[in-house]
């Protein structure tokens, strides 16, 4: 469970990217959607919809599912915060933009880099890459500082902007959960099953005792965004960041998601018409050098030399 993982290497590096322009789309998908159809009830029909996408993986590999390997009950852990966290994200959306919540959202690496190097020896963090951690961490808040500093701010901005970081520390604390448990070693299909379960049992019960289960309309957009989320975004990258948390060190992997944040702004002003201004430009350019930082490959051989 505590095994060594490699530095980010070039492979890493494109993957990453990639994953991280596909995840920036999510909450604008979400949010595009939204007057047809209420965000948690497309959480919750896209995590079933995954959940049988999965099934059908599962036993297409012949992999099997036994409950008798010590996952189960990390697995129930983690499908409640992983439950958690797109509540909060649903939510938050009902309040504020979705650049707002790709930005708030992506503070997940942060909670996870300083937890796994409390607990993990093999996550420590070195002083670059803290002061990596700094500059993203500065560049997020410079991001938005215009908005939240603003004397006639919107309270339910607000709102949305609390629930999204919310959102942020619950999904570190599924990267935790999967990196200090036995779900380390389990397979990403397993781990990520335990997650869309839940998440479809209590995302819908949620939506059903909030009176947002009655707001659906089968449009196109709604029909397009729920499979969006449920092939692409909660089926096939989730697959693919559960494989990388397998290979490559953790805490450079969580950072370098700072990037999807750049993207998801980028989304929402283009295709949501979120309003962009200088502090975002300023923000951008801190996030990506934490990520350098952070993500620099050599760091950790000079360091053991």
């Amino acid at each position: 469970m505590s095994e060594e993982r490699k530095p980010v290497d070039g492979a890493g590096v494109a993957i990453m990217t990639v994953l991280c322009v596909v995840l920036g789309l999510h909450q604008v998908a979400i949010k595009m959607a939204a007057p047809d159809i209420a965000p948690i009830l497309q959480i919750a029909i896209r995590s079933g919809l995954s959940a049988v996408l999965i099934c059908i993986l599962i036993a297409r590999r012949r992999e099997g599912f036994s409950l008798r390997d010590g996952t189960l009950v990390p697995g129930i852990v983690l499908g409640v915060v992983f439950s958690l966290e797109f509540m909060f994200v649903a939510e938050g959306l009902r309040y504020t933009t979705a650049s707002h919540m790709s930005v708030f959202l992506y503070t997940a690496p942060i909670f996870t880099a300083l937890t796994l190097h409390r607990f993990l020896p093999a996550e420590r963090l070195y002083p670059l890459q803290w002061l990596g951690i700094g500059l993203a961490f500065c560049g997020i808040v410079a991001a938005f500082a215009g908005g939240m500093f603003q004397a006639d701010i919107n309270e339910r901005v607000l709102r949305g902007d609390v629930l999204a970081i919310l959102g942020g520390i619950a999904w570190a604390g599924t990267t935790v959960i999967i990196r200090c448990t036995r779900l380390a070693s389990a397979p990403a299909t397993k781990t990520l099953l335990y997650q869309l379960l839940s998440a479809f049992v209590l995302l819908h019960a949620y939506a059903v005792a909030s009176g947002q289960a009655a707001r659906f309309s089968l449009t196109t957009t709604a029909v397009a965004s729920v499979l969006f989320q449920a092939v692409v975004i909660t089926f096939a990258t989730y697959l693919v960041w559960f494989s990388l948390l397998r290979r490559y060190n953790v805490s450079q992997l969580s950072v370098f998601l700072f990037m999807t944040p750049l993207f998801g702004v980028s989304f929402g002003v283009l295709l949501l018409h979120d309003p962009l201004d200088p502090h975002f430009v300023v923000g951008a350019l801190l996030v990506l050098a934490g990520i350098t930082l952070v993500s620099k490959p050599d760091i950790r051989r000079r360091r053991a030399s």
